[in-house]
Parts: structure tokens; sequence; C-alpha cells
């Protein structure tokens, strides 16, 4: 599959931030839809702070368990781009990656605490 084809099969149908920003709710027109927790996104961006230039570069960040979504700002028609109130705003999160996230939230999850355990950080602020 080429780059872009992937989000394109997946063409979002809605997108509010709910439960005074603590989840993102997308809607795909697969009729998948998936309530997204803030700190599942923040700790998941897509940006070159958070995930690095390479797999080895990649930052696990503990502290986020009281981030919020404080704005969903469209970037062109492929993403949008989410502000969280720790002022992360560089994360460009593509429609294929938010369906990924969706589809795959319970073992990236697992994970993500995984990682935690192991540098002995916490979600805890």
């Amino acid at each position: 599959m080429t780059p872009g084809a992937r989000d394109k099969a997946r063409w979002p149908t809605a997108l509010r931030v709910t439960d005074q920003g603590h989840n993102l709710v997308v809607a795909f027109d697969t009729g998948e839809s998936f309530t997204l927790p803030a700190e599942y996104l923040r700790v998941s961006s897509p940006s070159a702070e958070v995930q690095g230039h390479s797999p080895a570069e990649r930052k696990v960040e503990g502290g986020k368990q009281e981030v919020t979504i404080t704005g969903a700002v469209p970037a062109g028609n492929y993403a949008v781009r989410l502000v969280f109130s720790d002022r992360h705003e560089t994360g460009i999160f593509t429609w294929g990656y938010l369906h990924e996230l969706g589809t795959a939230q319970g073992e990236k999850w697992a994970a993500y605490l995984a990682e935690l355990a192991a540098r002995g950080l916490t979600r805890a602020p």
C-alpha cells in the first residue's frame, strides 16, 4: 500500500474532544469509532520530540496522567494537530495513525505501561 493510501481508506466522519479534554472521540467511514484518552494520545504523539528521528531516539514520557487536549487544529485534509495542556503541540495525527491507535489501543497501552515500569517512571505528574 502506498503512503497516504491507508489514510484515505479510513476517512473520519466525526472528531470530538470530550470529557473536558480528557478524550478524543474519532469515528471513521468504516463504521468504527474510538475513544482515545488524552494521556494515551500525548505519549503516542507522532512528533519528532516524542518519537525522535529513529526508534533508538524514541522517548518514553511519564507524568502525563492529568494532561488534557486543549485544541484540535486541522492539518490539511489528512490529519489533525492536537494541542495538549502541557504545551505539547507538534504532533500531526494522520487519520491512519488515529485509526491505528484505536485498533491497537490495548496492546499499545500495555506496552507503554511496561516501558514506564522498566524505566522506573510513573503516569502521575
